[in-house]
């Protein structure tokens, strides 16, 4: 299973996705970030994208200007569709975290969702085979960066599933005027396929090898 995961700019429309999809035609999956379709007529358009080149799309799109989690199928069809867990300590992950595609359990959390993994996942009851983690735009710190990591290499242990994830390459949160962009893949073992500072280039990660390429 070949997993594109990008780190586009922020934009109203689709060319960055449709153009990674374009120049690597033999990928199984697209990851891309919290928030990088901007509606729901793009969403449309997302959703028509994935269904000509037989290519699931992983991200977040925006609904009434919050983000919301959304994974689209290799038909065009959208299998997972729910809100953004709210930040309270005492709100648990809004489900669902999981959904069984082609006999591929695919987890999902969403950008801040990452700090209640360890303690929320444990109500999923099946295997997962990967965990898709898009998170908006890069880290603050690099105390953010590395905590952040460090939790996904802890559900990635305690789970024993592979966790990735991808911010976008621009925008900082809530405009504060730092950005670190991030990605990441982590293997289920908890050992770093690779992990991404800064360096906002394009990666695909062969997920049954453990190989990732840098475009």
């Amino acid at each position: 299973m070949r997993v594109l995961i990008g780190q586009p700019i922020h934009e109203e429309g689709l060319s960055q996705l449709e153009h990674d999809i374009k120049v690597n035609k033999e990928i199984d999956i697209v990851l891309y970030p919290e928030g990088y379709i901007l509606n729901e007529k793009v969403l449309e358009a997302a959703c028509s994208i994935a269904k000509e080149n037989k290519v699931m799309i992983i991200t977040s799109y925006k609904k009434d200007n919050k983000n919301r989690a959304v994974i689209i199928s290799n038909a065009g069809d959208i299998i997972l569709e729910r809100a953004k867990t709210l930040p309270d300590d005492n709100e648990e992950l809004v489900p669902p975290l999981t959904v069984n595609y082609n006999g591929i359990n695919i987890g999902y959390i969403l950008c801040m969702e990452i700090l209640k993994g360890m303690r929320d996942l444990k109500n999923v009851r099946e295997t997962i085979n990967f965990i898709a983690h898009p998170i908006g735009v890069g880290m603050f710190s690099d105390e953010q960066f590395d905590l952040w990591i460090n939790e996904a290499i802890k559900i990635a242990k305690t789970y024993k599933t592979v966790v990735m994830g991808t911010s976008h390459a621009d925008g900082s949160y809530r405009n504060c005027g730092t950005s670190l962009p991030i990605s990441y893949c982590i293997d289920s073992t908890g050992e770093p396929i690779y992990i991404s500072k800064s360096d906002t280039r394009t990666r695909i990660v062969d997920l049954d090898a453990k190989e990732v390429q840098v475009l």
